[in-house]
């Protein structure tokens, strides 16, 4: 089973067991916002080019509106059954590319939405799999004024960017890859130079 598949079967688990009026990670989004946005994107492809371009936002957002209005079951029950039969996402090497990532992050997003949790504990299959992905999507770090380099407890290592100064990020790669979209519940080091240091930190990070 690829990691999208575990991480939907997951993540539809856990929306379920919390409700739909969950804080999330994702600033003013509930656990309902959270799973209409992952609806649309999914099952409304001409809708979902407003979570990116500003310009479509309207678009996307009455879409957003009709997911939200369901059943909070039967959403989540749409959601764990996947896309429609003709959607791409269907095919498991299109769905592990285009979800694997994003699944984990929105579970983590429901899961760190409060106080008091806890990093998943360690999955080499898992974990090897975001590494991957967190090499990939380094590029959302590439803002910083300084260079950034990407580390991980196994001592691998990842240059995302090259500068005058340089700092590294250090995690799991889960929470380098959390941190890279933008996410401040991680557990991250970042070691450099202080100023170095504080001008990463001041850059944006995220789509």
């Amino acid at each position: 089973m690829s990691l999208a598949s575990r991480e939907r079967a997951a993540l539809s688990d856990e929306v379920l067991r919390v409700g739909p009026d969950h804080p999330t990670l994702c600033a003013g989004w509930t656990t309902r916002d959270l799973l209409a946005h992952l609806l649309v994107r999914e099952r409304q492809p001409l809708a979902a080019p407003g979570i990116l371009i500003k310009a479509f936002a309207g678009v996307t957002e009455r879409a957003m509106d009709e997911y939200r209005s369901m059943r909070w079951e039967d959403a989540v029950a749409m959601f764990r059954g996947g896309p429609h039969s003709w959607s791409p996402m269907r095919f498991e090497r299109v769905d592990a590319a285009a979800n694997g990532v994003e699944f984990f992050v929105h579970h983590e997003d429901v899961r760190r939405g409060e106080p008091g949790w806890e990093p998943r504990p360690a999955d080499p299959e898992r974990d090897n799999e975001l590494w991957a992905g967190a090499r990939r999507i380094g590029m959302l770090l590439r803002r910083s004024p300084v260079g950034v380099v990407l580390e991980r407890p196994t001592g691998e290592r990842q240059v995302v960017k090259t500068g005058a100064g340089v700092v590294t990020v250090v995690g799991e790669p889960g929470e380098i890859l959390l941190f890279a979209f933008g996410r401040d519940a991680v557990r991250v080091e970042v070691q450099g130079e202080p100023d170095d240091v504080a001008a990463f930190r001041a850059a944006p990070r995220g789509v």
